[in-house]
């Protein structure tokens, strides 16, 4: 059973790799198995459902790689944490660099063994597509 000071630490550590935009740095802190879904419009191409850790890297790497990393703002305003479950108020905000356009993303988590193992962005999928298809 994972903790709510050990949920916190892992939370922290993932802010931390995540601020890094380096996928393979980013995957160490997932479980072999992972239940991540990011629903959205299949257009937008990091949309989709994982569920192993080798999917964890191309989720990632996928937006970086059309996202200005360097106007990544990872804005948390406030943690909730009840054991292993984890649910993070406040807006991972990226700015699509073809375009322009920013979108922000609330996110949920689940810590088991100290590993990230379930993980729903809450994306608002309209803006995203808008903002990767660059229009309004």
């Amino acid at each position: 059973m994972t903790t709510d000071a050990a949920t916190r630490v892992t939370l922290a550590e993932l802010m931390s790799r995540l601020s890094q935009c380096e996928p393979e740095h980013t995957v160490e802190i997932f479980g072999e198995t992972v239940a991540g879904d990011v629903p959205g419009a299949t257009r937008v191409p990091w949309t989709g459902a994982r569920t192993s850790r080798d999917e964890v890297p191309a989720y990632f790497s996928t937006p970086w790689s059309v996202c200005d990393t360097a106007h990544t703002d990872n804005a948390v305003s406030q943690v909730l944490v009840d054991g292993a479950d984890a649910v993070v108020l406040g807006a991972f905000t990226q700015t699509i660099r073809a375009t322009g356009r920013r979108f922000s993303t609330p996110v949920a988590l689940h810590v088991d063994d100290r590993l990230v193992t379930w993980l729903r962005v809450h994306e608002d999928s309209h803006a995203v597509a808008g903002a990767y298809a660059g229009h309004p």
